[in-house]
């Protein structure tokens, strides 16, 4: 597996990171000994950094990942966490604003390291902007982990350009993460270029577009309860039809390289620059298997140009998010 850095000042980890999220929430049922079946198998394959955040499941994912890193070395991975999203007992999310006050910061820290049975969070992020608390301020606090020894690096998620910058005043930003795509590339047009002037690295989720750039999916696929693509615009009607025809194109210059299309979806993430890592959110071993063959994929520029054409950038119909989610995104106004 080649390596990325994380900035200029953050850590060096695996070209390709494993997001867990759907191993605990959001998708659906997961096998709980497959999911640490896939942690181990992503280890093995030289995967260094593994996301997580600890609402997914109510904490059940770190706690998954302290399960699944309990025959490994601890330093064998770099673990980003996300933290501010709070939910009811139903596991629902609540519609209030994220909780990224310094108390909070404080004190959502010290359940994280219980559960993941560390004594510190190699990255640790607000998972959404909180317009009602200063970003300075909850950089400041999470400074002050770091200087404690509790915190190793300070990550953003889903913040623009302007809020990335008042962060970096406060403290080095290590990486961004942001949703980025061939079905997402909002993020190429202000928030990259600061990014770079800034030397903060993006790691990059939902680069399979939640399944619908996978190759795998059909018209007719049911989904389980608890799936949020069922409320997701993309996966409605005619958008979803409109969708998977860009699907389609894709496979189509994917065939002749003996490739899939999730494995040129993530090749072209991979290709957008050596301080871009994208995060795939296999639950599977198969499914795994298959991005990494993604990460050994080159492509030409004959190969970009193809892609570019089939997918052309803002080509995707709906948005990425619902409307109230979509309310909530920094990087979006």
């Amino acid at each position: 597996m080649h390596k990325r850095t994380l900035g200029t000042t953050g850590p060096t980890v695996s070209a390709l990171g494993l997001g867990t999220m759907g191993m605990s929430a959001l998708y659906g049922p997961a096998d709980e000994n497959e999911s640490i079946a896939t942690v181990h198998a992503a280890l093995d394959a030289g995967v260094t950094l593994l996301d997580t955040a600890d609402f997914y499941g109510q904490g059940h994912n770190e706690l998954l990942i302290r399960e699944a890193l309990r025959t490994r070395r601890r330093e064998d991975a770099v673990i980003s966490v996300k933290f501010g999203a709070r939910t009811e007992p139903s596991g629902a999310f609540q519609h209030a604003a994220y909780d990224t006050t310094p108390s909070a910061v404080r004190d959502r820290v010290g359940y994280t390291l219980r559960r993941l049975g560390t004594d510190h969070i190699d990255i640790y992020r607000p998972a959404r902007l909180n317009p009602d608390v200063p970003i300075e301020d909850t950089v400041g606090a999470i400074a002050e982990l770091v200087e404690a020894g509790y915190v190793r690096h300070i990550g953003l998620s889903e913040v623009g350009a302007e809020t990335l910058r008042r962060a970096a005043a406060v403290h080095p930003i290590a990486d961004l993460q942001i949703e980025y795509s061939l079905l997402s590339r909002g993020v190429e047009d202000r928030i990259l270029p600061v990014a770079r002037e800034l030397g903060t690295a993006v790691t990059a989720y939902g680069v399979l577009s939640r399944g619908l750039l996978s190759g795998h999916w059909s018209p007719e696929r049911a989904l389980p309860a608890g799936d949020f693509r069922g409320m997701s615009p993309r996966f409605q009607g005619e958008n979803l039809t409109a969708n998977l025809r860009l699907v389609e194109a894709l496979r189509a210059v994917a065939e002749p390289l003996g490739a899939t299309v999730a494995q040129v979806a993530v090749a072209w993430v991979l290709s957008r620059g050596e301080d871009v890592v994208p995060l795939v959110g296999a639950r599977r071993r198969d499914r795994l298997a298959e991005s990494l063959g993604g990460a050994e994929l080159v492509l030409s520029p004959a190969d970009l140009a193809a892609i570019e054409e089939a997918v052309p950038p803002g080509s995707a119909v709906g948005e990425r998010y619902a409307a109230p989610q979509m309310a909530m995104l920094d990087s979006e106004r």
